[in-house]
Formats: C-alpha cells, structure tokens, sequence
C-alpha cells in the first residue's frame, strides 16, 4: 500500500522548513516510523540531509521536468515499505513558472493537489504577530485543491509574541501545531549554492539529534503526523501498489551497461533517481574518486563526471595526475559526458575564485571560470543536437541550470539548442568533441 503523505511548505524561502523537516524526519526514523522524505523541485543538497535524517534516500519530485510516468514510478518505488511521505517544498509555496513543463509548473502546491497531500505551513514571524493570521489566511484560500491542514510558528521572540500569532493563526481557522523559538544554534552552515552538503557538515548526527530534540520540544510530532492525508494513487496504479508495466522503468535510459561514476566531495549532484532507475534497469555503477587520484574502471562501457564543487578543489584537481591520464585513455575508446563541474573538469582550464587558474583534463576546447561570477539558473528544455550518452540527436531532455561560472572560451561543436522554461530560445549549450560531451544542463528526465 501507498503510504499517506504531508508537504511541509512556506511563503518563502529562509523561513524554516529545512530546520523543522529534518527535525521531525529525524524525530520520527528513531521512534521506528519508517518515514519516507521526498523533495519538491530541483535540489541535490537538501535531499542529502533528508537521507541522512530519515535513513532513507530522498527522491525529488518535479512536475516541470518529470513526465507523470517518472513521478508516478517514484512514488511507487519510494513509498512501497514505508509508513509515511513528509516532503519538503521549494522557495514558496505557490512558486512555479509561467508555462507548464511535462506535469506542471513546477510548483510545490501543483505537487500536493496531484499527491493528495495537506500542507503543514511554516511561518517565520519575526517582525509580526497577529498578522501572521493574514499570511494563513491567505495561503488557505489562495488554491481550492491545495489544503492547508496546519501551522508551525518559527522565530517566536517570547511567549507573549507566540500568543498574539498564535490568536491571529486560530482566528483564521488553522491550528497551530508547533512553536519553535528563536536558535540561532541549530543554524547549518552554508556557501555559495546553498546548505554545505550534508557528507561534509561536521557532525552531521550530533546537529540532527538536536534538531529533533529542538522540534520534539516544541511541536506535536503525533498531531503532525496526524495531519498527512491519503497519498492518491498514480495512474493505473492498483491498490495493492502493484504498477503498470509503462512506469516500471519510467526514468532516462542507462548510458551503458557499466557506468563509472565519479563520487566524492567534488562530484556529488546526481540525482537519486537517476541511479535507480538505472538499476533497475540493469546497469551497474561503478563509483571513483578523482580526488583521490583515481581513474574511471577499465572494463566500464562510459565514464559519468557529475557536478559538485570542483571549484573548491582545483588544485587537488590539477594534480590528480592517474586521475587525468586514465580518463583521456578511457575517451580514446568510450564516451565519456560531464554535468555542471563535471563538465568544467573536462575543459582546458578552471580558474578558481581566488582568479588562479587550474590545468584540467584538456578533453574539450573550454575554459571556464569562477573567478568572474555569474549566477545562471532555471528550467532548460535541451534538443540534442549530436547523438550522447542522454539520447540521440534530434530528441528532447528536461533538466536545469545552476551554477555561478561562466565560460570564458568554448570551441567544440554544441551538443544541445536549449529554451527555458516560457519557451525562449536560449540559443546552443555544451561542447562535443569525439566520445566526449558535456554542459552546465543538468538533465532530470527525457521529455
């Protein structure tokens, strides 16, 4: 059976759904409940704390780059040993985009109308009190298939200040399910594309045992878990959980049979639910490390450089000599394709934020830069132009963009014509040359 699910969201971003989402994953995984943390959105680094909280890999959900079948399989895959979805939002609520992608605009709300799932509101009410009843008020009615069934007040000053919120929330119809005051110890520390990853945050389990006592302390956890609602069933989709044969392997196809992947603190944003649904479609992976020097398996069909933060290790990069050699050998005989960092890793030259510049592998004609900071970000529908390791050419990958480098030269043949999410043309994107491709699209799934 598909377990019942809640969405945990706010008006906007910085307004502590992180903080309360890993303290009540956390809060429920050591009480026995077998708590399923899903992501709303595009997000390698929340999801990583997520698993770490719950014990549980997270799984995003994205309504404008997932095709229904992929999200459907998600929630099949994801939810058939668990007892219960807490997903956490992105930015605010409401938030999307003007155009529909593959199942919606990308929104958190489009997501809880699709699953069924009340929303637990979130509100930082610092700087207002009875006010804060307005903002809930609002939120409540703003979409008629959106259910808010709950508030938690965040940042309250003192218990005067909890009670005037507290009155203007009840005022609005919604009960308040949790208080948390202001700590400005549980904070998580964080650089340039958000939270540092959660494999690098010093001790991790120490700081999501506090935030579970913290939320434990201060919140109903039984009256939260009490608002989740029935998880609707995906198309086709038995109440036995039993799926289709259509959604089985619903995801991108595996880019060969054996894929080396590099893993490591510079190489870290893939997707969940890429790599599953590689393996269930029978592809092996085949992590490595380049910072520790080392080169992608011999006997592997295609090497896989995902992003991450190669920036911030560019001169470990540049001496990783093993590292190099071996994947010029590998892209003499097999393809070999790099996402966001990964793909600047395959350039001539990154230069670091500091303005020095780092030899990288030289398998394509690029240079780029994070010295000069630009920030690119959103929805990218790519057309592939040359057949790669994502299709062939002539087919359409959902994805997106975020990153702060910029490219200073690129002098191969373009892999992808791109537009965004409104259907601007955002012109060529990404370097071919021979068995090699790469760009700063992070691909989601096939449209």
């Amino acid at each position: 059976m598909i377990p019942p699910g809640l969405l945990i969201a706010a008006p906007r971003s910085g307004s502590g759904k992180t903080t309360l989402v890993l303290g009540l994953l956390r809060a429920l995984a050591r009480s026995g409940i077998a708590v399923q943390p899903m992501k709303c959105g595009p997000d390698y680094i929340d999801p990583g704390f997520h698993a770490a909280a719950a014990a549980r890999v997270s799984y995003n959900l994205d309504s404008w780059a997932m095709r229904p079948a992929l999200l459907d399989s998600l929630i099949h895959q994801a939810g058939s040993d668990a007892e219960l979805f807490i997903g956490e939002a992105l930015m605010g609520l409401f938030d999307g985009v003007v155009s529909d992608g593959a199942s919606g605009d990308g929104s958190s709300s489009g997501l809880a109308a699709r699953q069924g799932w009340p929303v637990l509101l979130v509100l930082d009410i610092s700087g207002q009190s009875q006010s804060a009843g307005a903002v809930a008020k609002g939120f409540a009615s703003f979409r008629p298939d959106v259910r808010i069934a709950g508030v938690v007040l965040n940042k309250a000053a003192s218990s005067r200040h909890e009670a005037l919120a507290r009155k203007g929330i009840e005022e609005a119809g919604l009960p308040v399910v949790g208080v948390l005051p202001r700590n400005a110890d549980l904070v998580l520390p964080e650089r340039h594309l958000g939270l540092v990853q959660a494999d690098e945050t010093a001790e991790l389990d120490q700081r999501l045992e506090a935030l579970a006592d913290f939320v434990e302390a201060h919140c109903s956890i039984e009256a939260i878990r009490s608002l989740a609602g029935p998880t609707k069933l995906p198309t086709g989709l038995d109440q036995a959980g039993l799926p289709p044969a259509d959604i089985k392997d619903a995801g991108l196809r595996p880019p060969g049979q054996r894929i080396a992947l590099a893993r490591d603190a510079a190489f870290s944003f893939v997707y969940p639910h890429l790599i599953a649904g590689w393996r269930r479609q029978g592809a092996e992976i085949i992590p490595f490390s380049p910072l520790a020097d080392e080169g992608p398996a011999e006997d592997a069909d295609i090497a896989w450089l995902p992003g991450g933060y190669p920036e911030l290790h560019g001169a470990r990069l540049a001496t990783a000599t093993r590292f190099q050699r071996a994947l010029r050998q590998f892209a003499q005989t097999r393809p070999v394709h790099g996402e966001c960092g990964g793909y600047m890793v395959l350039g001539q030259v990154l230069t670091d934020a500091e303005g020095t510049a780092h030899r990288m592998t030289g398998l394509l004609d690029l240079e780029t830069s994070f010295a000069k900071r630009k920030m690119n970000l959103g929805y990218r529908l790519a057309e592939l132009k040359q057949d790669c390791p994502l299709g062939n050419r002539g087919s359409l990958v959902r994805g997106h963009e975020f990153h702060y480098s910029t490219t200073l030269r690129s002098g191969d043949t373009p892999l992808f014509e791109v537009s965004d999410a409104n259907g601007t043309s955002l012109g060529a994107l990404g370097s071919h040359r021979g068995r090699v491709t790469g760009s700063f699209f992070h691909v989601i799934d096939r449209a």
